[in-house]
């Protein structure tokens, strides 16, 4: 039988939906979080229940397709041709414990609910810096957030799953029932299973403090140098980011902004103000603004700028082994060119703290990587593609010297695979898990190279 016959005949029997090529919702269905990025899946499902779930396994099973989970949010960036992609919307289940520290979500849960929800409660999530991602699908690749460095990753501050495998099984999945299989899960995504539900450790945070501070794009170097230098004295305590924005200039934006530059250094603290640290930062440049108090997750969120809605852009990231003056200075020569504007945003996250030390074993890892950068590069309609891709190409060649062996699957970028984030050995042992969990290959493997 046809699969088009075999993939209408299945969405008859879904309380769900399975939209097909052809169906009028399907175009839009079939888009990721990031609308650059192209995918032509067999179907889009969003099973209602564990029944349909198992459902699409036994169609998946029959025909060949394989079913790829793709959570709201970045990631997207793997051939999904022959796949049908499943999202897990109705999977809304949130449930927090203050007293033990542990929140219970489904996997179609947004961090922005989790947020919320932790409010005043002296408890943050490690969370990721936009509210619109979800969970599950950062939690599976790695995630860094604004308090890694105090809690690690957060695939680390996964505790346990609830994982519908190949064959039909649902089951709670921990270190102890099944070690292999979480090893997996914190950091290689949904390749041995279809998570349904995630228990994640919180972050006692009873004060959490925010400093950002706003300066010229001249005072860039000297900013960086100054982060850099505190870096092996700042406790896990504190969190920091530092921002090098250029507007482009370009007729969708206002004028005000339009074409200008700044560097931006944001902290975060768990135990109250850093001011010894920020003092030496503060130092380094001309503060133009300068916003510090008691803050939270919620606040940060909505002034994080991320957007809320689906869009269009592209991104190259690097994890870095070390950040001398030599490679702070070619980077912003490189950033300050004009021909360069494509690239908007230039982000770089201290890490180091308790990622040195992860307390539960994952494939995803940031040991031994001390800064983690991310380079956007916005897609405005009508914009040639050639001039963000030289730039994004011309980033890589600059920090080439100091890039580090591995990075996490979050930031990796369309078409790249697990190889940049674990080696040989740490791949060959996850084509393992995965044949021992799903040996028909009914789950889709993700960005396990092929």
């Amino acid at each position: 039988m046809a699969l088009r016959s075999v993939l209408d005949s299945a969405r008859d029997a879904l309380r769900g939906t399975l939209l097909l090529p052809g169906d009028d919702s399907f175009d839009s269905a079939r888009r990721p979080w990031n609308l650059a990025i192209e995918q032509r899946p067999a179907g889009v499902a969003e099973p209602a229940d564990l029944r349909d779930l198992r459902a699409l396994l036994g169609v998946a099973r029959n025909t060949g397709v394989t079913l790829a989970v793709q959570p709201t949010g970045h990631g997207a960036g793997g051939d999904l041709a022959g796949a049908v992609i499943v999202r897990m919307s109705a999977f809304d289940e949130l449930s927090v414990d203050l007293g033990s520290g542990v929140v219970r979500v489904g996997s179609g849960v947004r961090w922005g609910a989790v947020v919320e929800a932790l409010e005043g409660t002296g408890w943050v999530a490690p969370a990721g810096t936009s509210p619109v991602v979800a969970v599950a699908g950062y939690t599976l690749g790695g995630g860094h957030s604004w308090f890694s460095r105090t809690a690690g990753l957060g695939s680390e501050n996964l505790r346990a799953a609830w994982v519908l495998r190949g064959d039909g099984t649902h089951e709670r999945i921990d270190d102890e029932s099944d070690p292999e299989v979480m090893w997996a899960l914190r950091g290689a995504g949904g390749i041995v299973g279809i998570v349904t539900a995630l228990e994640i450790d919180l972050v006692p945070a009873p004060t959490v403090w925010g400093t950002q501070l706003t300066f010229d794009a001249s005072d860039a170097g000297a900013v960086m140098r100054a982060v850099r230098d505190i870096s092996a004295d700042a406790p896990a305590s504190v969190n920091v980011f530092v921002n090098s924005m250029r507007m482009p200039d370009a007729p969708q934006l206002p004028e005000e902004i339009r074409g200008r530059g700044y560097v931006t250094v944001q902290a975060l603290s768990t135990v109250g103000p850093a001011d010894d640290l920020i003092g030496a930062v503060r130092r380094a440049g001309t503060v133009r603004r300068e916003e510090s108090g008691a803050t939270s997750p919620k606040t940060v969120a909505a002034a994080s700028g991320e957007p809320l809605e689906p869009t269009a852009g592209k991104g190259v990231s690097a994890a870095l082994s070390s950040l001398d003056d030599a490679t702070i200075d070619d980077l912003f020569r490189f950033r300050d060119l004009p021909e360069q504007w494509s690239i908007m945003g230039i982000e770089i996250r201290m890490l180091g703290g308790v990622l040195e030390h992860p307390r539960r074993a994952g494939f995803a890892s940031l040991r031994g990587v001390d800064w983690l950068l991310h380079a956007l590069v916005p897609v405005f309609p009508g914009d040639r593609s050639e001039p963000g891709e030289a730039s994004m190409s011309g980033f890589r060649d600059v920090l080439a010297p100091a890039i580090a062996p591995h990075t996490i699957p979050t930031f990796l970028g369309p078409g790249e695979t697990l190889e940049r984030c674990g080696d040989p050995g740490a791949i060959d042992r996850l084509r393992t898990v995965r044949a021992a969990a799903d040996p028909d290959s009914v789950i889709h493997e993700g960005r396990l190279p092929r």
